[in-house]
């Protein structure tokens, strides 16, 4: 973090004093503009450089305050100081250059240095800082914006992996239990059964790290998810997960999205005592995914606490997509139906990005 602090104040100053330094070029090729636009008899280039010599004392000003007063007191608690300061030293210097005009006038080779009368040389150095302050306050904020904007990315980044990887234990946890539940039905089924649970969860682990992933790697995941949970329950519970057979071009969403909606239609819709049913439909039109998680109410499951998957999923598609998806719940008495409408993201911009 210290890193790119430095880094963002190099950028600013060499972005300020760049324009600056163009503008102080500006400044002081004027005079010799004025004298080559004079005719030959006119002009002279010794007014010229004297003209330069009345530029100074604004240049050693702004110098002054740009690279030392700004720098160290134009802070804090230290701010009052840094008005006063400016203030003092801008009617110091151009006190004592019409000092020096007053007492050097009448001398022959008498050479002035004030633009202005006193006071229009004291207004004019003061706007000069007011402008330079100005200068500076404008990058500075630019540059604060830029890193408020870094730093949330990178905190959404850090937030949307911790609410992800959240999933992984929730997901563990009930297909130990639908192994554990198949080991006293079939035992050599239950062992290929840890193989298929050892593909499911090397594609958690390893292959969910991306920001996206291809649908067909989650539909085949959510598709081994639903085979395991066939085995834990009789005809009675009935499943049925529809998906398109083959897509057009790559296809990408958020991992570990659907899931969720899965493993909730088979927590709260299955009942050990009258026929429950479970149907997932998963559709793709017009650069978006469409899923649709229907199920029958287990009446017994509505007294439980909602787990934190529907809410870690519910945050983690405000930070992928802002305001750019849509979520339906219907809640009714015989069923529960969710239906999560979200742009592939091959066709939109992640907001974390």
């Amino acid at each position: 973090m210290k890193l790119g602090k430095n880094l963002n104040i190099r950028k600013q100053f060499i972005g300020e004093s760049t324009l600056y330094f163009f503008v102080w070029v500006l400044v002081f090729i004027v005079p010799f503009m004025n004298a080559g636009l004079m005719s030959e008899e006119i002009a002279d280039p010794r007014v010229s450089l004297l003209a330069l010599l009345k530029i100074l004392p604004f240049m050693f000003l702004f110098l002054l305050n740009h690279l030392v007063l700004l720098r160290y007191l134009h802070r804090g608690k230290w701010r009052w100081l840094y008005y006063a300061v400016v203030l003092t030293l801008t009617v110091f210097l151009f006190s004592m250059i019409e000092l020096y005009e007053q007492q050097n006038s009448a001398k022959p080779d008498f050479v002035a240095l004030a633009v202005f009368p006193w006071w229009g040389n004291i207004i004019a150095g003061a706007l000069m800082i007011g402008a330079n302050n100005a200068i500076n306050a404008l990058y500075r904020n630019m540059q604060q914006d830029e890193d408020a904007e870094r730093l949330q990315r990178q905190n959404i980044q850090a937030e949307m992996y911790y609410l992800k990887h959240q999933i992984n234990p929730h997901f563990l946890m009930n297909t130990l239990n639908n192994i554990h539940a198949l080991i006293d039905i079939d035992s050599e089924a239950a062992k290929q059964t840890v193989l298929q649970l050892s593909d499911m969860m090397r594609y958690v682990v390893y292959d969910t790290g991306a920001n996206s992933i291809p649908l067909k790697d989650d539909i085949k995941f959510m598709k081994n998810y639903i085979d395991l949970m066939r085995i834990r329950y009789t005809d009675d519970v009935k499943i049925s997960f529809a998906y398109p057979p083959r897509l057009q071009g790559r296809i990408d969403i958020p991992p570990l999205i659907f899931i969720v909606f899965v493993e909730n239609a088979f927590k709260h819709g299955v009942s050990y005592n009258s026929t429950s049913y479970i149907n997932i439909d998963i559709k793709c039109e017009n650069g978006f995914v469409i899923g649709r998680f229907e199920n029958s109410v287990n009446q017994q499951s509505r007294k439980s606490k909602p787990g934190i998957g529907l809410e870690n999923v519910s945050k983690r598609l405000d930070l992928i997509y802002g305001s750019d998806y849509e979520l339906r719940i219907d809640d009714m008495s015989n069923s529960y139906c969710v239906t999560l409408k979200i742009p592939t993201l091959n066709n939109n911009e992640m907001h974390s990005n």
